[in-house]
């Protein structure tokens, strides 16, 4: 789940754009002098020139992304090896005007942004923009097109996410599906990845930067070590949770399938969980969930496909929530324009994406949407992503992001926790004596645990990984050793095959060949919590937390919007603290909204050997 706004905030947001045109010709120092207010007018042009060139770029990865043959590639790879080039030169430039004396504070943000803008930033060496975008387009091109197989039969990439939810399956089948998936996708990635990880550390060297590790954690107004300081403070506050979790989940499991497959201590089989990188669990929910009270009597998925909804009548009802709190409703593009479902007839990248094309308002969604739970709670996520592009659309083109790459992705992951029972009773899909009574709390709360709980490892080891192997400390030899080990020690989970040695797991997951940095779903998971219970408090709400619903709360649509139309114009905790009240990020809201879940599973792990 992702966002793609303007050639610069794509780029942010890891669209593997590489590059634009040349800096408007050269950059000539007679035009833009060291000095302040040539500082300010190499600004503008930035802008201006930026702004041009991404509604083209923005087209060219839209029909990539959506239509995945060796021309639009090529296409793709033309586009984005532009961008890198003309990135990377303002990216030089700016790091020369940022040491300039008397600045503007406007100025000097942008200057920031503009050094710090790039996910993958080539080399000024000749060639080595067009190689960078050559070798990220493959990357992205070859995830889109992976295959695993199911009962020795191929199955592609959206269809296999969905059977790996699927209860119903055997471990053997799980541990089939999970093998090749990997095998067949990430393995013949290795060494482009390798080649990928070079070009882009000559790159941000050339910045400033030690390697492009130390670039992306340099990103959110503070430096990167504050920034890893700080994301381990809010990983260590609620690991107690996500470990009683673990403990209760693998009990679960062992019960279900044995000690031969599922021992009852150490760490979980990574295929077990319902995913296919053990990253939410909540499609195993109903072989974990307590007796009676786990049941709750409906499945979202259900209630559609009973009603007969369709694909489009899901985001219908996503949009519905946003124009519920006073938001316009999505423009007659977005209908036309957007790719809802898979087409029969063609390779897409179906990894659930929001798109701005324009940088005004010509924003879309691409997604492979199912009639099921998982996909009604995207659509919310996505459109969060879309309603915050449209909200700060008046600003420069460099502010046009979120106040922090967290922040865009907390957004509607914010939103979909008001997919309460409630909510679904107003919009008509759950019949209103059929909402669960209270005695089913730690129903309600285990299977938002399964889903929001468990991803933090996963949130925080993505980027763990990629910033060992950009400062060197993980070696290519050891890129899957590496992967494996990490999986073990912050989610506990362990593969169900052999790994080789030579392989390259970690880039069966998108978000590795996509060049997507990761932390900020870590940051979503605690920030959505933080503006999930702003809002509620905003809305009067009396009940638990964790029963909440703010939809059709216009006082609430009305402050929210006053923080998303900042897009990135103010340091973030600035823009936190006009919704919540805090300029600190916290994780208290997330373990409140989960404490009655953290007393339960306490009493039902005692006598089991927490951790692995």
């Amino acid at each position: 789940m992702k966002f793609a706004s303007t050639a610069l905030a794509a780029l942010a947001a890891g669209l593997s754009f590489s590059a634009v045109p040349a800096l408007a010709q050269e950059t000539p120092q007679a035009a833009y002098p060291m000095t302040a207010e040539g500082a300010a007018k190499f600004v503008a042009a930035a802008e201006k020139d930026l702004f041009d060139f991404s509604l083209d770029n923005n087209r060219t990865n839209w029909v990539n992304y959506t239509n995945i043959t060796e021309d639009t590639d090529a296409l793709a790879a033309k586009s984005n090896g532009d961008l890198t080039e003309k990135q990377v030169k303002y990216a030089v430039e700016a790091a020369k005007f940022a040491r300039v004396g008397g600045l503007d504070a406007d100025v000097s943000r942008k200057l920031g942004i503009l050094r710090q803008g790039i996910v993958l930033p080539a080399p000024t060496t000749p060639g080595a923009a067009a190689q960078l975008s050559d070798i990220t387009t493959r990357l992205s091109s070859t995830y889109g097109k992976g295959k695993g197989t199911l009962d020795g039969k191929p199955i592609n990439g959206s269809d296999i996410e969905e059977q790996m939810g699927n209860i119903e399956h055997t471990p053997a089948q799980l541990g089939e599906m999970w093998t090749t998936w990997h095998d067949n996708v990430g393995k013949p990635m290795k060494g482009d990845y390798v080649k990928m990880v070079g070009i882009a550390n000559e790159g941000a060297r050339e910045l400033g930067y030690a390697d492009v590790g130390a670039m992306w954690r340099s990103g959110y107004d503070m430096t990167p070590e504050q920034f890893a300081a700080e994301t381990q403070r809010l990983w260590e506050e609620t690991k107690p949770l996500y470990l009683a979790l673990h403990t209760y989940v693998r009990r679960k499991l062992n019960e279900k399938y044995g000690d031969a497959v599922q021992p009852r201590t150490g760490p979980i089989r990574a295929d077990l969980l319902g995913n296919m990188w053990a990253q939410e669990w909540g499609n195993i929910y109903p072989l974990v969930a307590p007796a009676g009270a786990g049941d709750l009597g409906y499945d979202v998925g259900d209630l559609l496909k009973a009603q007969g909804k369709t694909p489009v009548d899901m985001v219908k009802a996503g949009e519905g929530f946003y124009s519920s709190l006073g938001f316009d409703p999505l423009p007659g593009t977005f209908w036309t324009r957007s790719m809802i479902v898979k087409p029969a007839d063609r390779e897409v990248i179906c990894h659930a994406s929001a798109w701005d094309v324009d940088n005004k308002d010509d924003i879309r969604i691409k997604m492979c949407t199912k009639v099921n739970a998982d996909d009604f709670t995207t659509i919310h996520h996505e459109l969060g992503h879309n309603y915050y592009q449209r909200a700060y659309n008046k600003q420069p083109f460099l502010y046009l992001n979120g106040a922090n790459d967290g922040f865009h992705e907390a957004i509607g992951d914010f939103v979909a926790l008001s997919i309460t029972p409630q909510y679904l009773v107003q919009i008509g899909l759950l019949d209103k004596a059929r909402v669960p009574s209270a005695d089913k709390d730690t129903g309600l709360l285990l299977r938002q645990a399964m889903d929001k709980v468990a991803f933090l490892p996963f949130g925080l080891l993505i980027d763990r990984y990629r910033w060992g192997i950009f400062d060197g400390t993980i070696k290519p030899a050891d890129y899957n050793k590496a992967w494996n080990q990490l999986r073990l020690e912050y989610q506990g989970i362990t593969p169900p095959s052999a790994r080789p040695d030579d392989g390259f797991d970690a880039g069966a997951k998108y978000h590795i060949p996509g060049n997507t940095p990761y932390t900020r779903y870590f940051l979503a998971r605690i920030l959505q919590f933080q503006f999930y219970q702003a809002a509620c408090k905003q809305a009067g709400w009396k009940g638990p937390l964790h029963r909440c619903s703010f939809y059709g709360d216009k006082k609430v649509g009305a402050k929210l919007n006053a923080m998303l139309a900042m897009g990135q114009s103010r340091p973030w905790p600035e823009a936190l603290k006009v919704f919540t009240g805090s300029s600190r990020m916290s994780a208290r809201p997330m373990l409140d909204y989960f404490a009655p879940l953290k007393t339960w599973l306490d009493a039902q792990n005692k006598g089991e050997k927490e951790g692995w």
